[in-house]
């Protein structure tokens, strides 16, 4: 596993549980607002494997969860392995990924790995290119939808605010995804030498979003 980095309390990344977050490293994305550039690369892990499980052997009864993100997780090789060893340990994993890889989503969601999946949807899927920078397997983004549809734990998916997205943007949006238990708008922070010209969403703005986003998905503010 390369993993960049270990936040060891999170009471906000799991819903409803305590949990520690690892990001790893590597994402085959580009998206122009990534808050997380230093992460892109796929370059050596600076915390090793076995530091994070041996961290997690001594936060038994503290901790009820670990959130695996990125970067994109499901680029890891050793991903399954990994999750296997914190399931024996007795916690609960929540996977943030951002659907590209289907194959590997459905391998963990069959071998009973995951309890809870977060899936970024960028944008419309005709507007992905645009927002990840390189081209995307739109195939793969909806195969990863649908394992979700018909997976049998919590899932949740979501869309940062960015300004190049309209409000017809989230409203197709929370259409392709209806069914789903949850669609999350969240807050877009602005990432470092922002210079674009749009207008940022402001919250009344957003708030009429998710009202009619609600028509289609429960759909919250984040």
């Amino acid at each position: 596993m390369q993993i960049h980095n270990l936040v060891k309390t999170s009471l906000i990344d799991y819903p409803g549980k305590i949990s520690c977050v690892v990001f790893t490293q590597g994402c085959m994305w580009r998206c122009w607002y990534c808050q997380n550039t230093e992460l892109l690369p796929t370059v050596e892990g600076q915390i090793l494997e076995e530091d994070v499980l041996d961290f997690l052997s001594t936060r038994k009864g503290m901790l009820d969860g670990v959130v695996i993100c990125g970067g994109e997780p499901t680029m890891q090789p050793d991903l399954e392995g990994f999750i296997s060893k914190i399931k024996k340990l007795g916690f609960c994993v929540k996977l943030d990924t951002n659907g590209t890889n289907p194959q590997v989503l459905d391998k963990l969601l069959n071998d009973k790995l995951l309890d809870y999946v977060a899936m970024d949807i960028k944008a419309p899927l005709q507007d992905y290119t645009k927002v990840a920078s390189v081209p995307v397997n739109l195939d793969n983004i909806q195969t990863s939808i649908n394992i979700l549809h018909d997976c049998k734990i919590d899932y949740e998916f979501r869309t940062t605010a960015i300004p190049t997205l309209s409000k017809s943007d989230f409203l197709d949006i929370a259409k392709f995804i209806a069914g789903a238990p949850a669609y999350y708008i969240q807050h877009f922070v602005k990432p470092k030498n922002y210079n674009r010209p749009e207008k940022l969403w402001d919250d009344a703005s957003l708030m009429d979003i998710v009202r009619d986003c609600n028509k289609y998905v429960p759909t919250k503010l984040r």
